[in-house]
C-alpha cells in the first residue's frame, strides 16, 4: 500500500522502525523466540496431560457409585453393677460382603437425568476362580452392558483377537490370563465363586490392557452372568459414569452423593496424587509463559525507551509543527504493537515447524509418537494477540515520555 494512504501516525512509525533496522531486527527475533517458546511448549505440555489423563481413563469411568461398606457398631455393653458403659472396647471391623446398590435403576434414572452427565453402566463385578484343566487363576469378573459400558470404557479398541461379542456364555480375557491357562478364542473356561456360582463359559475374545497385572486378572461377561455367578440376581455392585467435564467429576460425584445418598467417587479422588501432579504441571506451564511474555515486554520497552532519546529531536520537531501529544503518543504504541506482532508471527511459525519436527523425530521404539499432539489454531491465535497486546503495554511507558517532551528542550538537545 502507498504509504500516502497511510494516517500520519503510521507513516512515522515505520519511518522509525526502518531507520532503527538493526533494533528491529533484534526485538523482532527476541519476540519470534519467546512465542515459539510459549508456542511449543503449551502444545507439547497440553499433549502430555491430555495423554496421561487418557491413559488414566482409559480403563475406568469418571465416576464410579458404589453400595455403602458394612460399619461394625459396638454393644452397649454395662460394667458390673450397672456403674455405666464399657470404654475402650475393641471393635473388629466386618468383613465386606459383596452386595447391591439399594434400587439401583432408580439411582441410575436420577443420574442420568443431570445434565452433566453423558452415559450410566451398571457393572456387577466380584472375585472368581478361573479353571482350565488342573490349572486355575483368580480373576475380578465384571458383568457389564456392552451397549453402555463401552461407551465410557473403549475396550473394543484393546481387543487383540476375537470380538467384544457378549452372549450369556461368553467371557472376554486378557492376553496374559490366556497365556497362563492356555485357552484361546472358542476354548471352554471354568468360572467358580464364593458364592457358589459355577458357569463354563467360552472365550470370545482377547484384549490388551497395556498392564500385566490388568491382563492376568481382568475378566468381563454379560451383566446377566456375573448377576448370577456373583448371587446377585437382579443387583449390580456399581454404576459406572461418564460425565462431559473430565476436570468437574469431583464436583458432579458430590451432587450425585447429595441427591441420592449413594457413594460416589471420581476419578480425581481415587488418582489424587496423579491430579495433583497434573494441576502442578499446569502451574509451571503457566509460569513459563508468564516470564517468557515478561521478558518479550521488558525488550519491547527497553528498545522503544532508546528509540525515544535517539528520536527526540525529531519529537521536538513534530511537536514544533502542530503534532499533538497524543499523535507522538500513537506513534510509539503503534511501533510496539507493530513490533508484537511481527515477533509473534515469527514466533508462531518457528513454533509450528518445532512441533512438527517433534512429531516427525520424537517416536517411540516401534516407531510411533511419544503421545500425540494437537496443534489448534486458537493457540497461534491466542499468542499472536496475547504479543501484540504486550507490545501495546510496554510501549505505554515510551509513549508517554515522548508525549511528555517538551519541544523547546528537546530541539536545543
Amino acid at each position: 500500500m502507498n504509504s500516502r494512504w497511510l494516517p500520519f501516525e503510521w507513516i512515522v512509525a515505520l519511518r522509525f522502525l526502518r531507520e532503527g533496522r538493526m533494533q528491529t531486527l533484534f526485538i523482532v527475533a527476541g519476540i519470534a523466540i519467546g512465542v515459539a517458546v510459549i508456542v511449543f511448549m503449551s502444545a507439547l505440555l497440553t499433549g502430555l496431560q491430555s495423554n496421561f489423563i487418557r491413559r488414566v481413563l482409559t480403563a475406568q469411568s469418571h465416576i464410579q457409585l458404589l453400595p455403602p461398606k458394612e460399619v461394625a457398631r459396638p454393644l452397649g455393653a454395662m460394667r458390673e453393677g450397672g456403674a455405666g458403659p464399657l470404654e475402650d472396647l475393641i471393635v473388629q471391623a466386618p468383613l465386606q460382603r459383596l452386595k447391591s446398590i439399594d434400587q439401583w435403576q432408580s439411582v441410575a434414572a436420577q443420574v442420568r437425568a443431570m445434565p452433566d452427565v453423558d452415559v450410566v453402566s451398571p457393572t456387577a463385578s466380584g472375585s472368581a476362580l478361573a479353571i482350565r484343566g488342573e490349572a486355575s487363576r483368580a480373576v475380578s469378573v465384571n458383568g457389564i452392558d456392552p451397549a453402555l459400558y463401552f461407551l465410557i470404557v473403549a475396550l473394543p479398541e484393546k481387543m487383540v483377537r476375537g470380538s467384544t461379542r457378549l452372549m450369556p456364555s461368553d467371557i472376554l480375557i486378557g492376553t496374559d490370563l490366556a497365556s497362563d491357562l492356555g485357552v484361546g478364542i472358542g476354548d471352554k473356561l471354568r468360572v467358580s465363586s464364593a458364592s457358589g456360582g459355577d458357569q463354563t463359559l467360552t472365550v470370545a475374545g482377547l484384549f490388551d490392557l497395556g498392564n500385566k497385572p490388568a491382563n492376568q486378572r481382568t475378566t468381563f461377561v454379560a451383566l446377566r452372568t456375573a448377576q448370577s455367578l456373583l448371587g446377585l440376581v437382579g443387583g449390580v455392585s456399581s454404576l459406572d459414569v461418564r460425565v462431559k467435564d473430565i476436570y468437574a467429576a469431583e464436583t458432579i460425584a458430590q451432587r450425585i452423593t447429595a441427591t441420592t445418598g449413594v457413594q460416589a467417587d471420581s476419578w480425581i479422588a481415587s488418582n489424587a496424587q496423579f491430579f495433583t501432579a497434573v494441576q502442578a504441571q499446569k502451574t509451571s506451564n503457566t509460569t513459563i509463559r508468564f516470564f517468557v511474555g515478561l521478558s518479550v515486554a521488558f525488550g519491547i520497552a527497553s528498545v522503544l525507551v532508546v528509540s525515544v532519546v535517539q528520536k527526540s529531536r525529531e519529537i521536538g520537531i513534530l511537536r514544533a509543527m502542530g503534532v499533538s501529544r497524543g499523535q507522538v503518543q500513537r506513534v510509539f504504541l503503534l511501533q510496539g504493537g507493530l513490533l508484537g506482532m511481527l515477533g509473534s508471527m515469527g514466533g508462531a511459525g518457528i513454533g509450528l515447524v518445532a512441533l512438527l519436527l517433534w512429531q516427525r523425530y520424537a517416536l517411540n521404539p516401534d516407531g510411533t509418537p511419544l503421545f500425540p499432539l494437537e496443534i489448534e489454531p486458537v493457540l497461534f491465535l491466542t499468542s499472536l494477540l496475547l504479543a501484540t497486546l504486550t507490545g501495546l503495554a510496554a510501549a505505554f511507558a515510551p509513549a508517554l515520555r515522548a508525549a511528555r517532551l517538551d519541544p523547546v528542550v528537546a530541539i536545543r538537545g
